[in-house]
């Protein structure tokens, strides 16, 4: 689980940020004791709920998430030299830092880097195992041009020695990788092996956080195409009021896909069905897409021709069906979100920009309930960007599940928490925060219109 995110010198964020999902002490449980989740000791949230004006800095925390995962993933990214905070001249030539502190089972870790983003170079890296007593032991960490120092904290055999030290060696401290990514590139480890933990950290980082943006692009999503999930979907989509009373599974022909795709998208896609059908390793192939306005499957083998389906919906007694490009943005949306609620893994946190787009306040509050609902025996987060101030409720979010983010006079965002202001347990939040009480809301100048003569 995500115990606390750290950055500094990124996009709008200048001084060192946190947004920290430890619980506060001052907090009784009241109507939310299924929102947080014991490990060991320490008590970790399992919702963020973070409001602010636009261009208060909302998104760049929600890119923040994504900048970690796409350098792990793929190296420094080759647009990072312009993401530096830019409301200071000296900020160009200054490190930038993330840092996440999050439970993989029931051991906690803080994994970061720091660069210049400007030059497109890595300056440190490291990683700590973090103790209950507040004391850390070093992993790894990397500074400069300085050798990697790898610390005792590993029990390594003499052959796991020369092995790690060869991986050093090779690695060389490549100024646009990370070692944690290099550590995880073609190598295997044993479960018994204490360079598992290097598999098992960047396992977490790289499949564990979801980020989810208002406009999402073709995804993977396969739940609509199994019966048993299905009649979940089915059940689920009627408590939002949608007007949809079934969703149903139908076969459409090659052409039909085509038209509802880019050809580019779709070049793509039956490129990939080829590659799996003249793949000899795989005797049956399924790809689950979709689109914006669209959801098919396709799957087959080797010796038949592929299967393409898509998804149809019933309203109410009505004679025909509707395709997905039929319903409206907010249903659309609500179809993108549903994975949240029909995901049967643990330990997975969803970071999501502008939840609430295009959809109705009510149902905005309906999915939220939901999701806590149906998760309430997992280890599973949700941290949220929203302008929709009716959903900030002491009987929906904890006190400290509520945050704030607002740009100052020299326009650097900062991150608070409503913890810090003392409320009654009754007080109406979402009418103090429309008038200016925690602040991060607009602020409007007047304006006088006049006419020429």
């Amino acid at each position: 689980m995500l115990i606390k995110i750290s950055i500094e010198n990124f996009k709008s964020f200048d001084a060192l940020t946190e947004l920290t999902m430890i619980t506060s002490s001052k907090i009784r449980d009241n109507n939310t004791a299924n929102h947080r989740v014991k490990i060991k000791e320490t008590s970790i949230l399992k919702n963020a709920v973070i409001y602010g004006a636009n261009a208060s800095g909302k998104s760049n925390l929600i890119e923040s998430f994504r900048f970690i995962k796409l350098t792990l993933k793929y190296g420094l990214p080759m647009n990072c030299m312009q993401l530096f905070c830019k409301n200071k001249k000296e900020n160009e030539q200054r490190e930038s830092s993330f840092e996440l502190q999050f439970s993989v089972g029931d051991s906690f870790y803080a994994y970061g880097f720091s660069v210049i983003l400007s030059k497109r170079m890595i300056c440190g890296e490291w990683l700590y195992e973090l103790h209950q007593n507040g004391s850390a032991k070093r992993i790894f960490e990397r500074n400069g041009n300085e050798k990697m120092t790898v610390d005792d904290v590993l029990k390594l055999s003499e052959s796991e020695k020369q092995r790690m030290s060869t991986y050093i060696e090779d690695f060389g401290g490549s100024s646009n990788t990370l070692f944690l990514t290099e550590m995880n590139r073609n190598k295997k480890y044993d479960e018994s092996s204490e360079l598992y933990v290097f598999k098992k950290v960047y396992d977490w980082l790289t499949n564990n956080i979801v980020i989810l943006s208002p406009d999402a692009p073709v995804t993977d999503f396969e739940y609509y195409y199994d019966n048993d999930s299905l009649e979940k979907v089915n059940r689920m989509i009627e408590t939002f009021d949608t007007g949809i009373t079934r969703v149903n599974i139908e076969e459409i022909s090659a052409e039909e896909l085509k038209s509802k795709l880019n050809p580019e998208i779709y070049d793509r896609v039956m490129d990939r069905v080829s590659k799996a059908m003249n793949n000899p390793s795989k005797r049956h192939y399924r790809m689950t897409m979709r689109s914006n306005t669209s959801f098919f499957n396709i799957e087959g083998s080797a010796d038949s021709e592929p299967k393409i389906t898509t998804i149809r919906m019933n309203h109410g007694k009505s004679f025909f069906e509707f395709d997905f490009e039929d319903e409206s943005d907010g249903t659309r949306r609500l179809f993108d979100l549903l994975d949240m609620l029909l995901i049967d893994s643990d330990d997975v946190v969803f970071v999501v920009d502008e939840l609430e787009r295009s959809l109705h306040p009510k149902l905005t509050q309906q999915f939220l309930k939901l999701f806590n609902e149906v998760h309430k025996d997992r280890h599973m987060q949700l941290i949220i960007t929203t302008h929709e101030s009716t959903i900030m409720d002491q009987a929906l979010f904890r006190r400290d599940e509520i945050w704030f983010i607002e740009r100052d006079t020299d326009n650097r965002s900062r991150v608070y928490s409503l913890d810090r202001f003392k409320e009654r347990y009754d007080k109406v939040l979402s009418k103090a925060y429309l008038e200016g009480r925690y602040g991060a809301i607009p602020v409007f100048k007047s304006f006088t219109y006049e006419e020429e003569e």
